[in-house]
């Protein structure tokens, strides 16, 4: 049997909430035929909903909670497959990120926090791409529960919904989420991003994770009581003031994440996230997969057998974690933000260059990797030998 699994790269879409795009004949996840066009707001109008008055508003942590598998259109492209896998590393925080790796790290996490004087949730979305580094912070502003399911919308910290936006829905165990971006403040109103529809795939991992670090709680996973220090929120050129609670930096081919955490003036860095952990896979190419793009998938079943060849079951596809992809002439990978436990990983060669795993491409026997909380580790895999 011919397997076909197609995964979504980082390079593929670029940054979520960065690039503008147009996408009206996507359908409103909100479950209303108006059409919303937000405005510019002035920055003092973002007026966050609190926790402590509105119940459900806390509920959207334990609501995201889990592995959900679906599709994803990004721009004018879709994927038919997208995974998020979002566990509590904290007792107020819950975080998901898609790839992870040296060259691109794509995250949002969602946390209860002060701000403008109330207890609310943020999320906090970013990446690193070619060498640009960017968070951005968004803050809970609308939440409502009718026959179409809970609905939550965050905006923009700064800007409001003029400069962009994000909106969840969850009905029984299906998630839908639209993002919309203006480029920062660029190109206003905002347009559609991202359109993400899928399904709780799998809830043990979050539950074992909600368990060891005592979540939900209702307290402050950080602290924005006083807003953002002005200096650091990125100005595009031309204006005199931020409109956008986004911090950015950039070096050129420089993916030290670290490093440009701090030069952007990242409020809340990567190194100061707790209970997460790192990974560092080397790859050894051998003369059949040189110059060959490598995915990388962490995942909770086994990709491949005792013997190194595909396994027939797809529910053991769906079962992906992260997926980053290697071009060519890489032969490591950097894994951060990566949630503690154990994952089998899994390279594959795509030597009959279809952008696929797919029959004909290279791989290896089964190996896993336990991954403690903070810890930092390191696994080479140079057995990439069997073509299925």
């Amino acid at each position: 049997m011919k397997k076909t699994i197609q995964f979504l790269s980082l390079s593929a879409i670029v940054s979520i909430l960065i690039i503008g795009c147009s996408t009206d004949d996507l359908r409103n996840i909100a479950g209303s035929n108006e059409t919303v066009s937000p405005v510019p707001i002035d920055p003092s109008e973002v007026d966050p909903i609190d926790i402590n008055q509105n119940t459900n508003g806390f509920d959207l942590l334990e609501r995201l909670q889990g592995q959900w598998v679906g599709s994803n259109r990004v721009i004018a492209d879709d994927y038919e497959f997208f995974t998020w896998d979002y566990r509590a590393n904290s007792p107020s925080q819950i975080h998901g990120i898609f790839e992870g790796g040296s060259g691109g790290n794509l995250l949002t996490s969602f946390f209860v926090t002060d701000f403008k004087n109330k207890r609310t949730i943020m999320a906090r979305n970013g990446g690193l791409l070619n060498g640009i580094y960017r968070t951005s912070y968004f803050v809970l502003d609308s939440v409502r529960a009718d026959n179409n399911g809970n609905y939550y919308r965050l905006v923009d910290a700064v800007g409001g919904s003029g400069t962009m936006y994000m909106e969840l829905r969850f009905k029984q165990d299906s998630l839908y989420w639209n993002a919309y971006t203006s480029r920062l403040g660029i190109v206003v109103p905002p347009t559609r991003h991202m359109t993400f529809k899928g399904k709780l795939n799998d809830y043990e991992l979050a539950q074992t994770a909600a368990n060891a670090v005592g979540f939900p709680q209702n307290i402050p996973a950080w602290d924005f009581s006083e807003g953002f220090v002005e200096d650091y929120l990125y100005v595009n050129p031309g204006m005199t003031e931020a409109v956008s609670a986004s911090f950015l930096a950039q070096d050129g081919n420089n993916n030290d994440v670290f490093a440009l955490a701090q030069e952007s003036g990242d409020p809340w860095r990567i190194d100061q996230h707790p209970y997460l952990g790192y990974l560092n896979i080397n790859i050894i190419r051998n003369p059949s997969i040189e110059n060959k793009t490598l995915f990388v998938n962490l995942s909770k079943s086994a990709f491949t057998d005792e013997l190194g060849y595909f396994v027939s079951d797809l529910e053991a596809y769906n079962s992906t974690l992260l997926f980053p992809a290697l071009t060519q002439n890489e032969e490591s990978i950097f894994i951060t933000y990566l949630h503690p436990g154990t994952y089998y990983v899994n390279i594959t060669a795509d030597v009959n260059e279809d952008g696929v795993i797919s029959e004909g491409d290279f791989t290896h026997v089964q190996q896993m990797i336990t991954i403690d909380a903070e810890g930092q580790h390191e696994m080479t895999i140079d057995n990439i030998t069997i073509q299925n």
